[in-house]
């Protein structure tokens, strides 16, 4: 096995223990939830405005578009693996190259497929919500994240 294979499964292992026994390699500052709260309390950070929230506005309007073309190639790309396999029955023999487009063809669409996903759903796609008496843009979040506010579940609503 290569090292750097090795070296990705080997921090992927301490991510998922890390994450899994709640361990931090930083400062932890809690946020103090109210006696009346208890039980009740979600906590809000104010959405910040970066560049891949901007990026995925911007690509959004765009969405139906996209999809379609995405769609488009994915039929496409069924016909070639069909025409590349059909090929092949008719002279009953397997030739490796004539699957190398095709392939080269499968790898191409799937990243686009992840890169464009990831630029549609950011970070704060899922986690955006909107909070009654608290005007503003705020996001679901953890009580030890910066600016954390702890409000009464009752008033926080998903967008």
């Amino acid at each position: 096995m290569k090292k750097s294979m090795l070296s990705v499964i080997i921090f992927l292992t301490a991510i998922v223990l890390m994450a899994t026994f709640d361990f931090s390699l930083g400062p932890d500052t809690v946020a103090n939830v109210p006696a009346n709260m208890k039980g009740n309390a979600l906590f809000i950070c104010p959405a910040e405005s970066s560049f891949w929230i901007s990026m995925a506005n911007g690509f959004g309007q765009f969405y139906r578009y996209i999809t379609m073309g995405f769609f488009f190639a994915g039929i496409i790309l069924t016909f070639v693996w069909g025409w590349s396999l059909y090929q092949n029955l008719l002279k009953d023999s397997f030739k490796k190259e004539d699957f190398s487009k095709p392939w080269a063809f499968t790898k191409l669409l799937f990243w686009a497929i992840v890169i464009m996903m990831i630029v549609f759903n950011t970070p704060n796609k899922y986690r955006d919500v909107t909070v009654d008496k608290h005007p503003g843009n705020w996001v679901l979040c953890e009580n030890s994240s910066e600016g954390a506010v702890a409000v009464n579940s009752d008033l926080v609503h998903a967008k």
